[in-house]
Formats: structure tokens, sequence, C-alpha cells
């Protein structure tokens, strides 16, 4: 039985534990630090796996993400920062510098300073299996995707990673070949978040802003941005064309590119490009390689839409993209990628649901610190939200493991009624500030997806990573959780076997409504991370206008 520690200590930092070719954790260090996408060295998600492991924590492998990272630059000002400063003359030497002795000087040195804050959590260098960083994603997408013995084809795409932005690999036989890859400076991903720090957003952050403002847009569009890249004559590469920059020292030139034209228009050009871009990808792949299974992975398959667009293309049969792909997920990748070697079976994820439940006790606990709460203990408490939520209520509800990633599958999630717009105003106005365009997400009963919203394949979604184009008849009963621009929504689906309590409390909705599908948006305050133990929950809700909380099973409201 091997024993993998895996680590991610770069933007939005985690650590996992894969033992026995089983996920057992996944956690990320914000929900620790209370800090949004908390980076570098992750010590108290380390330090929780290290405690799952238990007595196997002596002989587990440490599987480290990438080669290259850049210690204390993930906070927002730094990234700001970095971003605009891309297009001085400075930034394109550093470009033109990579890959020579100088760089491999400089990368040296941030090994060295990588390898001592690791070191300061108790990880020692002959701990460390590193993982490439596209390896790493390519390794969560195929080793936990649905089993099939035909090959499958990986497909991998973000910002960039160890100097790579897009990958082509086969899986077969447990194994990944790498047959395409394009270069950082070719970065679709990147141009992405250009774009969005251009539009006064945040890049690394805001980019799922930008794909909610797009549907907003009127018209044919200009093809604003078909003219960077091009496909080379292996067609599963593209590059920048001649003229265009590398997307490290583009910044100038995509503000050029798109000053004075409507912000909505931009982003609609953007997205329009992405599905494109990525469409043709996919289509060349499958022509060129004769695989109709794809699994996929990086940052850049967080955008729903996009993954839609490639849904409803008839090339291929399956697709398969692993949840809450960004970066933080590579903890998981790269300890995938170890216990493979080491001969292990990876499991599929299921439930995602990690780390230590919420118990009765600890919410007692945390009640018991708080003032100006009325609190009573509701043993099967679902009955009541389900209650509650049906009568338009909206309430705040934490209970069991906490959710893995960037979206709340119902343990850490704020519910309403899901045809309720009111709702959608009261929620903005109590806790989430949300920007007045982009539309909040269902969880709904898994067996009733399909009275919703339409499938274009089979495909379930208990992960929130694709947009479905919803049924015109069910519009209304959906009114608060779909694109007002273009009618989809981003379910969660809920599976009892994934969470048996979840899935009773929207069963006792539809027993009351007649519709399995609630409001489900994460609970947090603007800015800040999901909450994690019982504490936090309680200092959100009373930050917050919340005036309802299912605290494990405890029913709270403000005095």
């Amino acid at each position: 039985m091997s024993v993998v520690i895996g680590i991610h200590d770069g933007h939005n930092a985690s650590a996992a534990l894969v033992r026995d070719g089983r996920i057992e954790l996944a956690l990320q260090e914000e929900r620790l630090t209370r800090v949004k996408n908390q980076g570098d060295a992750p010590a108290g998600a380390f330090a929780e796996a290290v405690k799952l492991a238990g007595s196997d924590a002596g002989r587990a492998r440490v599987a480290l993400n990438g080669r290259y990272v850049n210690y204390n630059q993930w906070q927002r000002e730094t990234i700001l920062g970095d971003y605009q400063r891309s297009s001085r003359l400075s930034s394109r030497l550093k470009q033109r510098l990579k890959r020579t002795w100088v760089d491999r000087v400089y990368q040296k040195r941030k090994s060295a300073i990588r390898e001592e804050q690791l070191a300061g959590i108790g990880i020692g260098r002959e701990r460390l299996d590193p993982v490439e960083h596209h390896l790493a994603h390519a390794s969560a997408a195929y080793y936990t995707a649905p089993p099939c013995s035909e090959k499958m084809l990986v497909l991998t795409c973000d910002g960039s990673g160890d100097r790579v932005s897009a990958t082509v690999s086969i899986g077969e036989g447990g194994r990944l070949s790498r047959i395409a890859e394009v270069s950082e400076h070719d970065s679709i991903g990147r141009l992405y978040a250009l774009v969005t720090r251009c539009l006064g957003l945040a890049p690394l952050e805001h980019e799922y802003k930008v794909m909610g403002l797009a549907p907003y847009a009127r018209g044919a569009g200009s093809g604003l941005f078909d003219g960077l890249f091009e496909f080379t004559k292996n067609p599963m590469v593209w590059r920048r064309k001649r003229g265009v920059p590398s997307m490290y020292a583009a910044y100038g030139f995509v503000q050029n590119l798109i000053a004075g034209r409507r912000f909505d228009q931009v982003a609609a050009e953007l997205q329009r490009f992405l599905e494109d871009i990525l469409c043709r990808w996919v289509s060349n792949a499958v022509q060129a390689t004769g695989i109709r299974k794809l699994a996929c992975a990086g940052g850049v398959f967080m955008n729903v839409k996009a993954n839609l667009a490639l849904l409803e293309l008839a090339e291929f049969d399956q697709l398969y993209v692993f949840p809450s792909c960004g970066d933080e997920s590579n903890s998981i990748g790269a300890a995938c990628q170890v216990a493979a070697r080491l001969g292990d079976t990876i499991q599929a994820p299921g439930a995602i649901y990690y780390g230590e439940p919420i118990t009765d006790q600890e919410a007692e606990e945390a009640l018991s610190r708080a003032h100006g709460l009325r609190a009573r203990y509701v043993p099967g408490i679902e009955t009541l939200v389900a209650e509650k939520v049906a009568g338009g209520k909206i309430v705040a509800r934490a209970k069991g493991a906490v959710e893995f990633g960037a979206r709340a599958l119902g343990n850490r999630s704020i519910l309403a009624p899901a045809d309720s717009l009111e709702a959608v105003r009261a929620i903005n106005g109590m806790v989430k500030n949300r920007d007045f365009w982009m539309p909040f997400a269902p969880s709904v009963l898994a067996e009733c997806a399909g009275e919703y919203y339409v499938r274009p394949k089979a495909f379930p979604s208990p992960y929130m990573m694709i947009a479905f184009r919803t049924r015109p008849e069910k519009r209304s009963a959906l009114a608060a959780v779909l694109h007002p621009g273009d009618f989809t929504t981003r379910p969660h689906e809920v599976v009892e076997g994934h969470n048996p309590d979840y899935y009773r409390l929207l069963k006792e909705y539809e027993s009351r409504t007649g519709e399995g599908a609630v409001l489900n948006t994460s609970f947090n305050l603007h800015g800040e991370p999901i909450v994690y133990r019982a504490r936090d929950a309680v200092d959100v809700f009373l930050r917050s206008g919340l005036d309802s909380m299912a605290l494990a099973n405890w029913w709270v409201e403000k005095a």
C-alpha cells in the first residue's frame, strides 16, 4: 500500500493525501488561514494530511506540483502589478532570457528558496518527488476519469506552468504519453487573464466575471482576437502570429487592442474566441488520434461556457472535466501521478468532501462563544431547512466535511428558492455583493436534471463544471439560478451516495414545492474563502445580514 501526500505551493495552495489509490484528503490552505487564494507552502493543509495519514505519515512520499514556483507572488496586489509591468522593456528582455544560462541560475535560486520554505513546514528535500505542472493536471484528469478499456485523449490548458500552457496526451494502460504542447508565450489562458486585468478586474480570480458578462453583448462581433493565433503544421499546436508579443509581455498590446470598445462587447469577443479555439483544438486532436473519449484539466477548463461548447461537438463521445481543475487541484494530480508510478490504481473522486466534519459538539461550542444568537438543537435538521426554504427563507448551511475547490456543493452553502428573484437581491444585499450581471447556480436532484436543462451528451454534473441550456418550460422555476442573457445554468447535481443529508434536504423540499432544485451559493462574505470550521460559519453569520443558519444540527437565528 502506497501513501502519497501531494503539495501545490503556488497561487491557492493546497495539500492532498492519496492512500492505496484513494483520495482521502484535498484541502486548500485558504480554508485554514482565512486569506483568499493563500499561496506558498501550505503548512496547515500539509499538517492535516500528515494527521490523517497517521502511522503511515513517516513513509509517505511527497509529490510536489511543478518545477518552477515563485514564492510570495500570489497576493492580488502583486499579481496586478506584475500584469501591468509585463509590457515594459525589462519584462520583454526577461522573456528572451528564458531557457538560457541566466535563466538557469535564476531558477536555481528560486528552487533554493522553495526548498527552504518547504523544509520550514517539515518537508525535507529527500522526500520530494517533483511532478511537471501539466503532467499533474493531466494525471488528475486521466487517473480519476470514469474507467474505460479504450484509449483516452487527455487535454490540459491554463495560463502556464513549467513554461507550458497546453498539452495533448494519450492515456492508455495506466500511462500518459504527451504528443503535443503549447508554449507559455502562446497562452490563451494568459490572454484571457490579460483582458480580465484590462477590464479593471483581478486576473487569476475574476475571469469568471468576464465569462458571465459575455452573453449580455449584442451583435455579431468583429473577430477582435481571431488574428492573434494560428495553428501550426501540427494541428494540435497553436502559436502567436507574426507581430504579436509573448503573452507574458503583452499588457500594453492588449490594452491598445481593446481601447475604446464597449466592455461587454470585449467580454463577448474574448469568450467566443476561447470557445472557438478550444473547439478547433479538440476537433483537430480527435481527428489526429482517432480517440473519442476526452479528459480535461487546467484552469481554462474552469470556464463552464467553453465546456458546454465542447460538449456540443459531435466529434467525440465522452467528456470528463476534473472537479475544480485550477492549480489548487494539482496537489491531487501530483499525488495521483506518483501513486500510479508506484503501481496503484487510482479511484474516481466520487464525493469530494474532505477533512473532519463539523460535529454537533463543535457547533455548540462555537455558538456558546457568540453573543446575540438563539440556537436550538434539531436532530435531522434537513427537514426543517427544507421547510424554511420552501417558505421563502434564505438559510446558510454548514454541516459535515468541507467540499474541495471553488464550488459550494451543499455543505458550506447559502440556500434559497430557485424561482425567487427577490432572494437574489436579498442574498446580494445580505452577504455576497455579487456583480449585478453574475447569476447564481442551483443544486438539482440528479434524477430530475433532464427536466430542467438539455444534456448534449450523457454528462453527469456533480461538481458544477459545466453550463447547460435550460428548457423553456422550466425557466420560471429556475429564475434565480439561470443566466438572464443566454438562459444557461451551472448545476450541482446532487447524488444520494455523495451526500445523503443534502440529498434528503432536496427531497424534502421537492415534496413541499414540486421542484427538485434550490439556489445554492457559497457560504462566505465577498472576497473571503468559503467557511471551514463552525467558528468560521458563526463569524460570517454574525458579520452578514443573514438571519437563519443550520450549523450541524443546530438551528440558529439572530436574537
